[in-house]
């Protein structure tokens, strides 16, 4: 009995060999890549130049502007040094003026009073009360000035020592409060003076809070001679 043939034939599979075609595609690949990277740099060669030429010349812009910057805050502060030298400068040369002003004005009212003390319509005196005036301090201080003359001896000095006593109401009452009172100082000596023409003397004395002062008694003790007089109670720019 003849065989029977088979249904199935084997067929030999022959191998493919694929890696060339990798490594020529992954070569070409390469290649574009490269191409397009030269390509690229082609293109960009010039647009870097430029960026690269623009960062340099912002760099020295830049540097050029912080240098000009340093150099205006170094004359502003030089500025405002000599503004501030300029200002007290002048501050000091006003109060100085200011200063000169006050004692021109002091040597002009001495000069008029002076005149007025020896000229030839005033009457000779020796040693003698001008004026007596005073102004409130703090509390119950009052400060007071006491001006002094004489005349009748030109050349003379007039030595000797000044006080003087407030007559006026008290608790409703008529009262004295004498020097040493005034000054809260018992058995205090007079205020001393020594002048050629005239003096004024000055001081604060403290009165008491429940005292009107109405009168005002000037006792001078002088080397040959002492005088009293009296003055209604006056107060300085009334």
């Amino acid at each position: 009995m003849p065989a029977t043939p088979s249904r199935y034939q084997i067929v030999q599979r022959r191998q493919t060999r694929r890696w060339p075609w990798l490594v020529a595609v992954a070569a070409i690949w390469l290649s574009s890549l490269g191409l397009a990277w030269h390509w690229a740099g082609l293109r960009a060669a010039p647009t870097l130049a430029e960026a690269t030429a623009r960062m340099r010349s912002a760099e020295q812009q830049l540097a050029d502007q912080q240098d000009r910057l340093k150099q205006l805050s170094q004359r502003e502060t030089t500025l405002a040094v000599s503004d501030k030298i300029s200002r007290d400068a002048n501050g000091d040369l006003q109060g100085a003026l200011a200063e000169r002003d006050e004692e021109i004005s002091a040597l002009r009212a001495d000069v008029a009073f002076y005149e007025r003390l020896v000229g030839p319509t005033q009457q000779r005196k020796g040693l003698n009360v001008f004026s007596s005036e005073f102004a409130p301090g703090a509390g119950s201080a009052w400060h007071y000035q006491i001006v002094l003359t004489q005349n009748l001896n030109r050349g003379a000095i007039s030595q000797g020592r000044m006080r003087f006593v407030l007559e006026g109401v008290r608790a409703g009452k008529l009262a004295t409060v004498d020097w040493a009172e005034l000054n809260q100082r018992p058995g205090m000596q007079g205020q001393g003076f020594s002048f050629r023409y005239f003096q004024s003397l000055e001081g604060q004395v403290m009165l008491p809070s429940d005292f009107t002062p109405q009168r005002v008694r000037v006792l001078l003790d002088g080397e040959d001679v002492a005088v009293e007089q009296a003055f209604d109670w006056k107060r300085a720019n009334t």
